[in-house]
């Protein structure tokens, strides 16, 4: 009874938040700096962003993602990502040898943790970043819906592209010319996230330490990474058989920068294809959609950006394949389909 009395109290808070998360928002900031990758498909890939969701829906799913901005130009923004999610289940059966060599299925006890990890390659003009990062999750179930909480662990390497860098002649640049142009960094990623059968809503911390790298053999160069906080929500209603429609929001809060929007909506026919559009403020208006083969997921997306490197350009392109494995009876009540 009093699992079902917070489960209940949790749905109308969370319901009013998804909504007012999606139409107050349009009051958001328009400039900031790009420092963290961006994707348009981030409802495909909501852990790239919050920790939490690793494993939240019981399956392992793995994704692969390839995006260039302003495709025509060169040294604009290249990422290159690949994810690996899944949930340590229980209620299973295993079997554990006894010393009188006979063996004995013994059941295992109900997980509620999950794990995951992401590794990726960020070009963005001199500044070339690969990092790794590994997850833990934990997940708490309140039979129609569920609470997660998710931390990662993050390890990126720095390297400066002297090649993309311009100087006035004959100026001297301790940085370019030093020996240490590439370093290490680590940093922490939080998020927890709320999930139900139709609607979603996470907060995650991005880069809590916001490390700094020295470059130069004097660390005369200093990059800071900065934190970001963000905050997505999004709900699925059916005003049709076979026919769905997913509006959704993303902000993102880098400090010391005005904050962006994403708005996203998405159809969904016969839970196999998709399509839609998406804004993000003051940057750009994209269109993308996908479809779905058994296990197989694939989307596409094309972003038109307003500035004018972008209208010069021919657009940002967006892949991303994904695949989900374990069973095909769904394990949960809440889990929100691609």
């Amino acid at each position: 009874m009093k699992t079902n009395n917070i489960n209940n109290l949790l749905q109308k808070m969370n319901k009013k938040i998804v909504i007012s998360l999606i139409f107050i928002s349009l009051g958001a900031g328009y400039a900031w700096s790009q420092q963290f990758p961006v994707y348009t498909q981030y409802t495909m890939n909501k852990f790239i962003f919050n920790p939490a969701v690793a494993g939240c829906d019981g399956y392992t799913n793995i994704n692969l993602i390839a995006r260039e901005q302003w495709v025509g130009f060169k040294g604009t923004p290249k990422t290159h990502a690949l994810m690996v999610n899944s949930r340590i289940l229980g209620e299973s059966h295993i079997f554990r040898k006894l010393i009188v060599r006979k063996e004995k299925p013994e059941k295992t006890r109900k997980g509620n943790t999950g794990w995951g990890a992401y590794i990726y390659n960020d070009q963005n003009g001199p500044i070339d970043r690969t990092g790794i990062n590994g997850t833990y999750s934990f997940h708490i179930d309140f039979g129609e819906s569920q609470l997660s909480f998710g931390l990662s662990l993050l390890f990126q390497q720095l390297r400066i592209q002297g090649d993309d860098l311009i100087t006035s002649d004959g100026e001297f640049d301790p940085i370019l010319t030093g020996k240490k142009q590439s370093v290490w960094m680590t940093d922490v990623n939080f998020g927890t996230y709320y999930t139900s059968t139709n609607y979603y809503i996470g907060y995650s911390a991005l880069q809590l330490f916001s490390s700094v790298a020295q470059f130069g053999d004097k660390g005369e160069g200093d990059y800071r990474i900065k934190r970001y906080h963000i905050l997505i929500g999004g709900y699925r209603f059916s005003p049709a058989e076979q026919l769905e429609f997913e509006p959704s929001a993303m902000i993102k809060f880098p400090e010391t920068f005005q904050p962006q929007l994403d708005l996203n909506m998405k159809c969904i026919y016969n839970k196999k294809y998709w399509g839609g559009l998406n804004y993000r403020t003051a940057s750009s208006v994209s269109i993308f959609g996908g479809m779905n083969y058994i296990r197989y997921y694939f989307g596409y997306a094309f972003d038109y950006n307003f500035n004018s490197l972008g209208k010069a350009s021919y657009g940002s392109h967006e892949i991303t394949v994904s695949m989900r494995l374990g069973a095909t009876a769904r394990r949960y009540k809440w889990i929100n389909e691609y």
